[in-house]
């Protein structure tokens, strides 16, 4: 038994790089065109989403969204979300239909094809180079002067420990939001790490929770109140994320009692 999960799970993570080649490789020269000008940017964006939700469809997910916030057409954004796996960026394009940015590692610039339009369209940073760390700021403010939202997930990377459920937020997401006096929107996301973890060999098909919270407004804030703003989000993410696993304790609880 043991051995055929080994064989699914190989050619489930080798159908998951085809999931991701096939949309890109179908929408090449369109998505070239798209990237020449900061212009085309939005009919990229349409175009990323289109390709999120090919995989998510292509890998057996489906996902669920509640949402305590109508998110305004003409508003950036500052989006903040827990991270665990890399379906996090496919599943926060298919929620989120405001044209964002990814500010992400650019050790994923590195994926063939995807790699390609990355590192194009997102902003990479260094996390260990503390000039590329401050370049971040510069090149956000572009976007959001341009009316984009920025979204970053501000654990700085996924846990080496799968236990985590939460790992510390770094200051970032939340200097960038103050100095900008734009809202923070915080998202918290389930059920990615059991569907889509960065452990090789695990991962099923199946659902993926949503809760878009409440924005968090900065307007009037200060420099100095980015770590209470910062533990805000936090404690907003991960008391839901526990609401999340007692729901999954719930569930396996009345299935052993029926």
């Amino acid at each position: 038994m043991k051995g055929i999960k080994i064989i699914f799970w190989i050619l489930w993570r080798i159908w998951f790089y085809i999931l991701m080649a096939v949309p890109i490789l179908i929408m090449f020269p369109f998505l070239v065109l798209s990237i020449l000008s900061e212009k085309g940017y939005p009919y990229f964006f349409i175009m990323a989403r289109i390709w999120a939700k090919f995989i998510l469809f292509g890998m057996g997910f489906y996902y669920k969204v509640d949402s305590e916030q109508t998110i305004e057409t003409n508003q950036s954004y500052m989006i903040v979300a827990n991270h665990t796996s890399m379906a996090d960026i496919m599943l926060m394009l298919a929620i989120i239909k405001n044209p964002f940015v990814f500010v992400g590692k650019q050790e994923l610039a590195r994926i063939p094809i995807f790699g390609f339009f990355y590192k194009r369209t997102c902003i990479l940073v260094d996390r260990s180079d503390s000039q590329s760390r401050m370049a971040v700021f510069t090149k956000a403010h572009k976007r959001i002067q341009r009316g984009l939202s920025v979204c970053i997930f501000p654990e700085g990377g996924v846990p080496d420990d799968e236990s985590v459920l939460l790992d510390h937020f770094k200051e970032g997401a939340f200097k960038l939001a103050i100095q900008h006096q734009i809202p923070i929107l915080p998202i918290s996301f389930g059920d990615n790490k059991q569907r889509f973890p960065y452990t090789f060999f695990a991962g099923s098909p199946g659902i993926m929770r949503v809760k878009i919270h409440k924005q968090v407004d900065t307007t009037g804030k200060r420099h100095v109140d980015r770590k209470e703003v910062r533990e805000h989000v936090r404690n907003t993410i991960h008391t839901q994320l526990v609401a999340f696993e007692n729901e999954i304790e719930t569930v396996k609880t009345k299935k052993i009692t029926f």
